[in-house]
């Protein structure tokens, strides 16, 4: 049975429902341990400090924010537990948009959102309502220590719910523009030609990562 990451209410308006959230993809890699050549032993990392040229035990760490330069601020683990948002029982939707508006640069780790004991024929409501709109819901959670704006999207069986990247978080590359101007139409032609000659449906499981396996 697939690990519940976060459960709770999902609102909008005066409707609540019970949902869940379980993790709908992981990245996968081989992970190696580091040996010594000679006899084959783990390696041990040292934590080293640059002022004193020597090693210094983890008791002694602290977390430092740089501000500029060559300049900290402590930052205490208290206070950083102070700040950090506790998990809520509530997702709230706060307005639905068009799908065609929302670029997929924004979405960032992916849930399956299924309906807790109860709440069947509400999501199953808001799954078909979206499906039918067209539209995409943008709500808020907290979970796992920090806010996120997620959004919810119908698929083929159910809706996903992605979390979002904010603004400042995407990465603006002037470079990354495209002049159209400097296509002729019989380049576009055979260019076109070239897509339907390897058209074919998407079938995900044709693809495997080779260097891992």
């Amino acid at each position: 049975m697939a690990h519940t990451v976060w459960k709770g209410h999902l609102t909008f308006g005066l409707v609540s429902f019970p949902v869940r959230l379980y993790t709908a993809a992981r990245g996968e890699t081989i992970s190696f341990n580091l040996l010594h050549g000679s006899d084959h032993s783990r390696i041990k990392q040292v934590v080293f400090c640059q002022a004193e040229d020597k090693p210094v035990p983890r008791s002694e760490l602290v977390k430092g924010y740089e501000y500029e330069k060559g300049r900290y601020v402590v930052i205490e683990e208290e206070d950083i537990k102070k700040v950090a948002p506790k998990t809520a029982k509530v997702m709230e939707i706060q307005e639905f948009v068009k799908a065609s508006e929302v670029d997929p640069v924004f979405l960032e780790s992916s849930y399956y959102m299924a309906p807790d004991e109860g709440g069947e024929k509400p999501y199953a409501l808001l799954f078909e309502a979206l499906r039918q709109s067209e539209f995409y819901g943008i709500a808020k959670v907290t979970m796992h220590n920090r806010e996120h704006v997620v959004i919810l999207r119908p698929a083929k069986r159910g809706i996903l719910l992605h979390t979002m990247y904010y603004v400042d978080e995407i990465r603006q590359v002037d470079e990354f523009r495209t002049d159209t101007t400097v296509v002729k139409e019989k380049e576009l032609e055979l260019a076109r030609t070239l897509i339907d000659s390897l058209a074919d449906t998407f079938q995900p499981e044709k693809y495997r990562d080779t260097y891992r396996d």
